[in-house]
């Protein structure tokens, strides 16, 4: 049972995440929360989505833009490094809030309540705010500072990351391979940290079998979203982001995720 949830989530998380920039990390999560304690559930999250950036960089990472990969790639991996040490001094607080609906528990973590605010807000903003004299989202160095932040806090980086790329007027080759080589160097400055995670699990080799479905799961579910790539408009692409962003985000206000 656990392998089938967390090979299928990892498949179909991989191919929504191919045109997205995002949706790996947020779905996978939850799936391997339900097996293990949630701090080790980041950590293995953060396994399979490095190895699926890997799998994704070799099939369409020539395709970056490397001036925004300087200018928002770099304060990503330098805040993901704090995001990740924070986690590792918050991951014993307790939740923001629990409540039930439809005969289940749910509980919300500050930090998920916090970053679905945040996407939320950013929308809002995108849509209201084009008048303003300074326009948030252009700012790629506060982007990269926040989507790495949030990458090595709790994984959701894809979707903060997605913001602020898709309005740089890359073609679609451009946004995928750019925010996959961003993605890349948040997991590897996170996961230097995250190895502190499994170190705490009683039987580490419990957790071999799922990692490695996940991971396969994922790179087969790349290789099938390349295929697709060469079908799909940038306007399915655009719409995937900012349908995306506000489903991701309400869920995360939820604590469904």
């Amino acid at each position: 049972m656990e392998m089938i949830l967390i090979g299928s989530v990892a498949f179909m998380a991989s191919i929504l995440t191919f045109f997205s920039g995002f949706g790996l990390g947020s779905l996978l999560l939850p799936a391997f929360a339900i097996f293990f304690p949630i701090e080790i559930a980041v950590g293995a999250t953060a396994v399979v989505h490095f190895a699926n950036n890997l799998a994704k960089m070799a099939l369409v990472g020539k395709h970056g833009n490397w001036r925004t990969l300087k200018q928002f790639g770099v304060p990503a991996f330098i805040f993901s490094f704090l995001g990740s040490y924070c986690l590792l001094l918050v991951s014993e607080l307790p939740d923001l809030f629990s409540y039930e609906a439809f005969g289940k528990e749910f509980d919300v973590p500050l930090h998920s309540f916090l970053i679905g605010i945040l996407m939320i807000f950013f929308l809002v903003y995108e849509e209201f705010g084009k008048d303003l004299g300074t326009r948030l989202l252009d700012n790629l160095i506060l982007g990269g500072s926040i989507s790495g932040f949030f990458g090595g806090f709790s994984g959701h980086q894809g979707a903060l990351r997605s913001m602020f790329l898709i309005r740089l007027g890359l073609t679609k080759e451009q946004f995928i391979a750019t925010g996959i080589w961003i993605a890349v160097l948040v997991d590897f400055a996170r996961l230097s940290i995250y190895r502190n995670f499994f170190s705490s699990l009683d039987s580490p080799g419990s957790i071999l079998p799922l990692l490695l479905i996940g991971i396969a799961s994922a790179i087969l579910g790349a290789f099938l979203g390349k295929r697709l790539l060469q079908k799909v408009p940038l306007r399915f692409v655009n719409r995937i982001v900012g349908v995306g962003i506000f489903i991701i985000a309400i869920l995360l206000m939820f604590g469904v995720i």
